[in-house]
């Protein structure tokens, strides 16, 4: 509509797309009046043609055909936008809407400042925590309550955030974008760069593909297919989200729709719903497997590493600890929800076929596809053995990403044009250098220090208090709508009491970091890859709290008794 408006030219001859944007009913008030002739023209044409002289008459004549024209040509105009001349009248003779607020939602903000004011100004600071941490903690808590509520988008309420910090000299300004300079933030931008890589030459499609060819014959073969296709794809594809919306949810809306099971209609459950619904619980365990999986894995290395818990060999342990409970969730997950959310349609022929056609129609492997497939196959072997030849983590990301952009598989502008990065990057550091700030301060210890004690008062073992910690770790996850914001919010502060009460640090380190996974399929709203698949239509609200309670119980189970073995064997504890 406001394409075909502004390109009408007026009577002066000057087109005007230049003018600013208005609403459509006042679009709608501006059509009506240029295609409807004036009030002078209509009296000019109701005149006898008696009346007038015979030049007068030839001017009549022409005058009209002119307006003619002009009502026709602004009709079509009308007609091609959709609009009717019913429409255009009920428009024009509407009140104009009144435009909304666009800043900050108002009641989130209130909630989320009154917060940090009154714990600043109402709470009395406790013995051992000195004025400038607590007025940061007070600060750190309305950008956390901020992260959840969102009064602003994450990155511009983690600028509000720092900027109070500097403004009222709790922090300096250094201190408040040191962790701009951390190299974990880094290799987590970078990762999302091979995400978009990955996506863009279409090579992380083309192994779902394959997958489906050997393994789709049955619905339940399909499940399996499309589980282990991410798990390959996992460790070096970074994102559960563009994971889930740029290669799996398109696949299965494809089988689905083939199947005739259709989005937001009864026919979802023949396929879709559970293809969907199994996907979503099991990529929770692809993201747990590999420490490059997802960026909140990367978060948790380094918050821990600046609580003084030095992870040795950090990819190939987080490795080694995540491979056997990850592996058996992987293997329960589809034949578990098979059992209790069972498909109509058993049995996908056709699945295999529609694989074969599409492999087909992509052709060979492209320039493109070869270099990202070798790019990442270097970078996944450094990740693994680079520590042993002095090669970091985020050394070989850049490396990785060097290469990309030498040979065009990816431009700088396509990086630069990837607001998802630099989002992240902004807000991450932000978040980090404040809860590194306030373990500096003493903050985290002191609290940690006293629940510690009050558990170890209780006489629990250090067993016992891991299994709660670990589950109210878990079970918080409901209150938060980012995995990255709980990892932010919490983490540091529950390794610590972790270690206040004698759980070995690596332990718990790695078993938080593997939590901070499992929860994001608990909701909708608690992970990127949970609004994508919820958002697909396939699942209703009420499967998915329901399914997201039983797989989240039975993730944090399986991954507590297996695991537990399995690390006790590696000699983590």
């Amino acid at each position: 509509i406001n394409h075909n408006i502004w390109s009408i030219t007026d009577r002066s001859g000057v087109a005007s797309h230049h003018r600013p944007s208005l609403s459509v009913v006042e679009h709608m008030r501006i059509l009506q009046q240029r295609v409807s002739p004036s009030a002078a023209t209509q009296r000019y044409n109701a005149r006898p043609m008696a009346s007038l002289s015979s030049s007068r008459r030839v001017m009549w004549q022409r005058e009209s055909t002119r307006q003619s024209r002009v009502v026709t040509k602004r009709s079509a105009v009308a007609s091609a936008a959709h609009i009717s001349p019913v429409s255009c009248a009920a428009a024009a003779a509407a009140p104009p809407a009144s435009p909304s607020w666009p800043g900050a939602k108002i009641v989130p903000l209130v909630v989320c400042v009154s917060l940090g004011l009154v714990l600043n100004f109402a709470v009395p600071t406790p013995a051992g925590i000195s004025q400038q941490g607590w007025t940061l903690l007070s600060i750190f808590v309305s950008t956390i309550a901020g992260l959840v509520l969102e009064p602003l988008p994450v990155g511009a309420w983690a600028f509000l955030s720092a900027t109070v910090a500097i403004a009222t000299k709790t922090l300096t300004f250094t201190q408040t974008f040191s962790a701009f300079t951390n190299d974990v933030i880094w290799l987590i931008v970078v990762s999302f760069f091979f995400a978009k890589g990955f996506e863009k030459t279409g090579l992380g499609e083309r192994v779902a593909q394959i997958f489906v060819k050997f393994f789709g014959k049955s619905t339940l073969g399909l499940a399996y297919g499309l589980s282990f296709a991410e798990m390959l794809i996992a460790p070096a594809m970074p994102s559960t989200t563009a994971r889930a919306g740029g290669i799996f949810m398109p696949i299965i809306n494809s089988l689905s729709l083939s199947a005739g099971s259709k989005p937001n209609d009864e026919s979802r459950k023949k396929l879709g719903a559970f293809l969907v619904n199994s996907q979503f619980q099991g990529s929770v365990n692809s993201s747990a497997l590999f420490l490059t999986a997802a960026a909140q894995n990367l978060l948790c290395l380094k918050i821990a590493t600046e609580m003084g818990v030095l992870i040795p060999s950090a990819w190939v342990t987080w490795f080694k600890a995540a491979v056997v409970p990850a592996v058996v969730c992987l293997l329960l997950t589809p034949l578990i929800m098979y059992n209790i959310f069972a498909p109509e349609i058993k049995e996908t022929p056709e699945a295999p076929a529609l694989a074969t056609k599409r492999l087909e129609s992509m052709g060979p492997m492209g320039r493109d596809e070869k270099i990202m497939l070798g790019t990442m196959g270097a970078a996944v072997c450094l990740w693994v053995c680079g520590e042993a030849i002095g090669v970091s983590a985020v050394t070989t990301a850049m490396i990785g990403l060097s290469g990309l952009l030498l040979s065009g598989v990816l431009t700088w502008r396509e990086c630069l044009t990837y607001p998802a990065a630099w989002d992240t990057l902004f807000w991450f550091a932000i978040l980090v250098g404040m809860s590194g700030q306030l373990n500096s301060l003493g903050v985290i210890t002191h609290f940690a220090g006293q629940v510690g004690a009050q558990l170890v008062a209780a006489n629990l073992g250090w067993p016992q208090v891991f299994v709660l910690l670990n589950g109210a770790y878990f079970v918080l996850h409901y209150m938060f709508a980012s995995q990255t914001a709980h990892v932010g919010a919490l983490y540091s502060a529950f390794l610590a009491m972790s270690l206040s009460t004698g759980i070995p640090g690596v332990l718990a380190a790695l078993t938080l970091g593997v939590m901070s996974n499992l929860f994001g399929s608990l909701t909708h709203y608690g992970s990127g890859q949970g609004a994508v698949y919820y958002g697909a239509g396939y699942l209703n609200l009420k499967e998915v709290f329901k399914y997201g309670a039983i797989f989240g119980f039975g993730n944090f189970v399986i991954w507590l008794l297996v695991g537990s073995v399995w690390w006790r064997v590696m000699g983590l504890f």
